[in-house]
């Protein structure tokens, strides 16, 4: 695909989007939160080589009854729920179907955070600088909700970083966080595992592993 490299693995991919967030590297202000499950290798690289902390931030899509793969919003972390009042207006959608939808994915999110972080506490973000990293952004629709859902938690500023995604995505997110890193922005993008040498599944206990390492401290190749 001519003008880009495609990126190795996950781990090549974090180690290049560090790069390009140098600035915040030594800073006691940042926290990166890594959308699972493949924005957790990644933000392992992230969080490593800018001697920053690492989590995750859980999102999961609303989908609309029947209609599954069309998102009418979104719920995170927290239980902040954000809905797109034009897709339900326009489908009428009962709030009571909304509800439903937002209480079983409440449910998954919960058993994520139940594998992924088992006892340990939320991260404080008060007063933090926000690093949202995936593997890459297609519609940017879970993005766009982790950043709107990570705005109620009060951090200072947020910033969305992702090692590819289309120029335009990348662009969209502009008026909603205070920062927007994107490695690389290829033409045409079609889909973030183009991009990608090896873009095996990340499992949850690859997720989890990843996480301890780096809440005991040892930082090192994965």
């Amino acid at each position: 695909m001519p003008g880009h490299e495609k990126f190795r693995d996950r781990n090549e991919a974090g180690r290049r989007l560090a790069e390009d967030l140098r600035e915040y590297a030594g800073r006691d202000d940042i926290v990166v939160l890594a959308l699972p499950r493949g924005g957790v290798p990644v933000g392992y690289e992230v969080a490593r080589r800018l001697g920053a902390p690492l989590d995750v931030f859980l999102v999961r899509k609303l989908g609309v009854p029947g209609h599954e793969e069309l998102a009418m919003g979104a719920i995170a972390s927290g239980g902040i729920r954000v809905i797109n009042e034009d897709v339900t207006a326009r489908l009428r959608i009962p709030d009571e179907d909304i509800a439903r939808v937002a209480a079983d994915e409440q449910n998954e999110i919960e058993r994520q955070e139940r594998a992924y972080r088992g006892n340990r506490p939320e991260p404080q973000l008060e007063g933090k600088t926000a690093i949202l990293v995936d593997d890459g952004v297609a519609t940017g629709s879970s993005m766009r909700a982790a950043a709107a859902a990570l705005r109620a938690r009060d951090p200072d500023s947020v910033v969305v970083a992702v090692p590819v995604a289309a120029a335009e995505t990348c662009d969209s997110f502009r008026d909603q966080v205070d920062e927007v890193v994107c490695s690389i922005t290829p033409e045409p993008f079609r889909a973030v595992s183009l991009w990608y040498e090896d873009f095996t599944q990340v499992g949850d206990g690859e997720v989890r592993d990843i996480l301890d390492r780096a809440w005991r401290g040892e930082w090192g190749e994965i």
